[in-house]
């Protein structure tokens, strides 16, 4: 097992609602760091299709995605008939981040990662004596 989850890079070729900089600027940022990543046409179009590779992909709990709001990458695994497993893989939200930002994420070791972080708190919080002492009242 690697430091870093499996990356998923959608281009988003059709709808086109992440900006073209962003899009190119990670997918040579991403190629530039010699990291094996997948490079999907578009998410959106596969959910249409229903895509056998979306299957795949919901199957594997490691990996982090590279598209739009993450609301609307659930959505369309849903719509796929095949639903994120939960906890959810991270969304990089490449309509909302510059390049140098969402290659950041992308590239962030998978033990700094926001969903890591809140995992280890929910942790500590519920086996900590935080946990315990609410208890007391």
């Amino acid at each position: 097992m690697t430091d870093q989850p499996r990356i998923l890079y959608c281009h988003c070729a059709f709808a086109q609602v992440i900006p073209k900089d962003v899009k190119q600027g990670v997918l040579e940022r991403l190629g530039e760091a010699g990291v094996d990543f997948d490079c999907v046409p578009d998410l959106c179009e596969m959910s249409a299709n229903r895509d056998p590779i979306l299957q795949q992909i919901a199957e594997n709990p490691d990996v982090r995605i590279a598209a739009c709001f993450p609301r609307a990458v659930r959505g369309l695994f849903v719509a796929a008939g095949h639903p994120l497993p939960q906890p959810e893989p991270e969304v990089v939200n490449m309509r909302m981040l510059n390049a140098e930002e969402a290659t950041a994420a992308l590239l962030r070791p998978r033990d700094e990662s926001p969903l890591a972080q809140q995992e280890e708190a929910q942790t500590v919080e519920t086996t900590g004596t935080g946990a315990r002492e609410g208890n007391r009242t």
